[in-house]
């Protein structure tokens, strides 16, 4: 993947990830697929606004849809997360930021 593939694949994810229903849609399917209507059941908003936020979801590639007969079931993606992370997340894990949080905590402690 080149650099601007991959650059624009965090932006899509970034953008999937910055909407409270489509992130309550990945813990849904975290925990199972899920038909569409079933994903819709889970909202108080219309069908349309539920398959508005898959498609989303899927150019994100964090959602992968299969029909079976008449149903389409949505599976969780994990694989475009797990690359945002290794690539924003994992390298500001360090010591440094460790030593600062253990800091920050002896601070705010209460005398």
């Amino acid at each position: 993947m080149t650099q601007r593939a991959a650059a624009a694949t965090a932006d899509a994810v970034f953008k999937a990830l910055a909407d409270p229903t489509r992130r309550r849609i990945l813990d849904l399917l975290r925990a199972r697929p899920r038909t569409t209507g079933e994903l819709c059941e889970s909202f108080p908003t219309t069908r349309f606004a539920v398959m508005k936020h898959l498609r989303v979801l899927a150019q994100a590639r964090l959602v992968v849809a299969r029909r079976r007969g008449r149903e389409r079931w949505n599976v969780l993606n994990p694989v475009p997360i797990r690359q945002v992370f290794r690539r924003w997340v994992r390298p500001f894990e360090t010591e440094r930021a460790d030593a600062l949080l253990r800091l920050k905590r002896l601070v705010e402690e209460p005398l």
